[in-house]
């Protein structure tokens, strides 16, 4: 079983949201990220699902958002190149003797500072959702006091 990536463009109405969460947990399908948010048109909001499933099922939730009333688009990006993105606040225990080696990790994978406490960094990081699992398996024996993901974004790559 693989993960998919699905873009949907909704009109934004109330209701929406749960009327496509509903979709899903009444099949038994499983969403393993879920990010919202308008696009460049108010009306219109972009929901980025990433769907655990084969080949089959996949297809199934694709048909089945496609009937829905709000429904504008289903992207199914499959095997298309993407632009991924995901956004993490984690906050990290930083006594005197490790706040030097937590900073110089973030400063690796392009983390910012963006909260400092006498025992504890905040860390801000976007990037692919491999190299957040990356900074987070790393960051941890520092010991991760609180972890926040938004979940995956993602667009078509343009083609060249």
């Amino acid at each position: 079983m693989s993960t998919r990536t699905i873009s949907i463009l909704v009109e934004n109405h109330s209701g929406t949201l749960s009327r496509i969460a509903g979709l899903f947990s009444s099949r038994g399908y499983n969403i393993s990220s879920l990010t919202v948010g308008e696009t460049e048109d108010a009306s219109v909001s972009r929901m980025t699902i990433v769907v655990a499933g084969d080949d089959s099922v996949i297809e199934q939730v694709v048909k089945q958002l496609n009937r829905l009333i709000d429904v504008i688009k289903v992207i199914d990006f499959d095997n298309d190149p993407i632009i991924e993105r995901e956004l993490i606040l984690i906050r990290v225990d930083s006594g005197k003797g490790s706040r030097h080696e937590v900073v110089e990790l973030a400063d690796i994978f392009g983390a910012s500072v963006v909260h400092v406490s006498a025992s504890s960094i905040t860390l801000q990081l976007a990037s692919t959702c491999d190299k957040i699992d990356e900074f987070i398996w790393l960051i941890k024996p520092f010991g991760v006091k609180e972890l926040i993901r938004t979940g995956k974004i993602a667009m078509a790559q343009p083609k060249k």
